[in-house]
């Protein structure tokens, strides 16, 4: 489901709460940044709070109780329909590596035009850290000009970096959530326990509520049973099915579980730098193979045969 679409907000209650009061205050900065790991909730938070300021008059307002955005407001059903003249989204095009200069300059368009509302007008960038050099320096131009009533809500994931000149512009919210809160927001989104889907060997601390909840549809999708699958069973069904070939959630689940393989390793090896070495080796060659686009299907191959069945 994506963010846009998720009614009910989970797990994420104090931040909104934060965000509420400084707008209810009018102290909100007009330069956000929420920051943490890819699927812990960031984006649907954005869409919660753009939605509780933008149907605040209406009849069927946002649940402030329940954290609820309510189906039948409007300001929803015209964020559905990309329709809400008070809503601008810029997000990293499917098959593009990134946020490119052609999708800044239609954001200028954008508000260049009047607001045909006193209502504030909210610009959401997701996936921010794709943005290359040229739309980042034209974004720097559209904030650092005040723009009267209009918010910039930034989304980035803490693992790739973000240039330095646009981080320091903006109120940083880091989004944390601790291992029970995560596996409560799961069984929340699942309405179920997410052990009863998966084999305890692939919980991993270190995954998102988004990670598990993607994986338990990606799982029923290409009929894997997670639920008999160890970790090795895990990586070799994906790497023996290609299936990383097919999308890009399904390469950086491969990645992410041979991470947990390595920590896995290290934690019971007596060579423990050797280990890490040969991790931080395969690391970059993955790097490498997403930056010049070479070949992925040698690098998972090698290491199914030098590490899992070694």
């Amino acid at each position: 489901m994506h963010p846009s679409q998720q009614i009910k907000l989970y797990g994420l209650d104090n931040y909104f709460n934060e965000l509420v009061n400084l707008y209810n205050k009018k102290k909100m900065p007009t330069k956000i940044l929420l920051s943490g790991k890819k699927g812990s909730g960031k984006a649907t938070l954005a869409y919660h709070f753009i939605n509780y300021v933008l149907s605040g008059f209406e009849v069927n307002h946002y649940d402030l109780e329940k954290f609820t955005i309510n189906e039948i407001n409007r300001s929803y059903k015209l964020l559905l329909n990309n329709s809400n003249p008070n809503f601008f989204l810029i997000d990293l095009i499917d098959d593009k590596k990134n946020i490119e200069i052609n999708q800044i300059r239609q954001l200028i368009n954008y508000l260049s035009k009047s607001n045909f509302n006193e209502l504030p007008r909210f610009i959401l960038i997701d996936n921010i850290e794709h943005m290359n050099k040229n739309s980042i320096n034209a974004l720097l131009k559209i904030i650092e000009e005040p723009n009267e009533n209009i918010y910039f809500i930034l989304i980035h994931n803490e693992k790739k970096t973000l240039l330095s000149t646009l981080k320091s512009r903006c109120l940083t919210f880091k989004i944390n959530l601790p291992f029970n809160k995560t596996i409560e927001i799961v069984n929340k989104l699942l309405d179920k326990d997410l052990l009863n889907f998966i084999n305890i060997e692939l919980i991993n601390y270190y995954n998102s509520p988004g990670d598990y909840y993607n994986l338990i549809n990606f799982s029923i999708e290409n009929k894997i049973d997670l639920l008999d699958c160890n970790l090795i069973n895990f990586l070799n069904i994906l790497i023996d099915r290609g299936h990383y070939k097919k999308n890009k959630f399904a390469k950086d689940t491969l990645v992410n579980y041979i991470e947990l393989y390595f920590l896995k390793r290290y934690k019971l090896s007596d060579t423990k730098n050797k280990i890490l070495s040969t991790y931080q080796a395969f690391i970059k060659r993955v790097n490498n193979a997403n930056n010049f686009n070479l070949d992925e299907e040698s690098l998972f191959m090698e290491f199914k045969s030098k590490m899992i069945n070694e």
